[in-house]
C-alpha cells in the first residue's frame, strides 16, 4: 500500500512539475483518450456533409414547388400583373422609340426585349380617347367665339365614341394582324410572327404620335391642321412597317406589299376619321329673318273696300 501511494504521489508531483514549467502546453483528460480523434472527426464530417444534403435537398424541395406551382388563370388578376410590371423609365424609351424610327431599328427586338406590357398601350388609348372629345369640343368653343351666330352645346358623347373608336382599333386590328401571320407561318414555315402581346404592345405605342397631333389641330387654320396630321401619320406608319417588315418579308413579294400596304392604310382612315369627325363645327343656326311689314304710307289698291 505504501509503495503504491508512493508511486501515485512521485506521478502527481512529477506532473506538477512539467506544468510549472511550461504552462502553455495542451492537457488531455481520460475521457479524451477514451474518445479517438478520429472517431471525433469522423461525426464532425458526418455531420457536416449531413448538413449540406439536408439543404441540397431543401433546395431541390424549393425548386419542385415553384415548378410545380400553378399558374393563375386568365380570370384573375395575378395573370395580368406581369403585363404591368414596366418601370417609368422603360416606358419612356418605347415611347421615344415609337416617335423615333429608323429603318433596321426593330422596336420589338430594341425596346420591348421580349418584356411587352399593357401599361403603356392602356394609357396611351385612353389618354388620346380623352384628348380627342375634349379638343373636338375645344373646337367648337372657338368657332363660337368666332361666328357669335354659331350655338354651343357640350357634346359628352364624343368621349365614348373616342373610346371605342381608339381601343376598338388598338385590340381588334392587331388581333386580325397576328391571326393572319400565324396562318402565313403554316403556309410559309420562314414566317415567324411576333405575339399577340407583342403585336398589341406596338400599335399601342404607335399611337402616341397623335396626342400632341390633336392638341395642334386646335389651330385655326386647315391647312396646317392636315400637315400636322400627314407628318404624324408617316412617323406612326412608319414605326409600324419598320416593325413589321422582318416578319414579312419571308413571305412572297405581292403578300408583303399587300400586307403592309392594309396597315398604313388603316392607319390612314383612323387619322382622317378621327380629323373629320371631331374638328367639324356644329352647322351654323341662323334665325330666319321676320316677314317685311306693310308700311304706313302704301298707297291703296284700286277696286280696294274702305273700311
Amino acid at each position: 500500500m505504501a509503495a503504491a501511494d508512493e508511486l501515485a504521489f512521485h506521478e502527481f508531483e512529477e506532473a506538477t512539475n512539467l506544468l510549472a514549467e511550461t504552462p502553455d502546453a495542451p492537457t488531455t483528460s481520460r475521457s479524451d483518450q477514451v474518445t479517438p480523434q478520429g472517431h471525433v472527426a469522423v461525426a464532425m464530417g458526418s455531420g457536416g456533409s449531413y448538413g449540406a444534403e439536408e439543404m441540397e435537398e431543401e433546395g431541390d424541395k424549393t425548386a419542385l414547388l415553384q415548378e410545380e406551382k400553378p399558374q393563375p388563370g386568365f380570370w384573375t388578376f395575378g395573370y395580368y400583373q406581369s403585363f404591368f410590371d414596366v418601370d417609368t423609365s422603360q416606358v419612356l424609351d418605347r415611347i421615344r422609340g415609337s416617335l423615333l424610327p429608323r429603318p433596321g431599328h426593330n422596336f420589338v427586338r430594341h425596346y420591348l426585349r421580349n418584356r411587352p406590357d399593357l401599361y403603356g398601350p392602356f394609357w396611351i388609348c385612353a389618354t388620346l380617347a380623352f384628348v380627342l372629345a375634349v379638343t373636338g369640343n375645344l373646337t367648337l368653343v372657338l368657332a363660337q367665339r368666332r361666328d357669335p351666330s354659331v350655338r354651343y352645346s357640350p357634346q359628352f358623347h364624343k368621349v365614348t365614341v373616342a373610346g371605342i373608336t381608339i381601343y376598338c382599333y388598338a385590340w381588334l386590328v392587331p388581333l386580325a394582324l397576328w391571326g393572319f401571320l400565324r396562318w402565313r407561318k403554316g403556309v410559309r414555315e420562314r414566317v415567324g410572327p411576333y405575339t399577340l402581346l407583342e403585336t398589341v404592345c406596338v400599335y399601342g405605342y404607335s399611337l402616341f404620335v397623335f396626342i400632341p397631333t390633336v392638341v395642334l389641330w386646335l389651330t385655326p387654320v386647315p391647312w396646317l391642321q392636315w400637315l400636322f396630321g400627314a407628318v404624324a401619320l408617316g412617323l406612326s406608319a412608319a414605326g409600324l412597317v419598320f416593325t413589321l417588315w422582318p416578319v414579312v418579308r419571308e413571305d412572297s413579294r405581292l403578300v408583303a406589299v399587300a400586307l403592309l400596304s392594309a396597315v398604313v392604310l388603316l392607319h390612314a382612315l383612323l387619322a382622317v376619321g378621327c380629323k373629320l369627325y371631331f374638328f367639324q363645327p356644329l352647322p351654323s343656326e341662323r334665325v330666319a329673318p321676320a316677314p317685311p311689314a306693310l308700311s304706313p304710307a302704301s298707297p291703296t289698291l284700286p277696286g280696294s273696300l274702305a273700311t
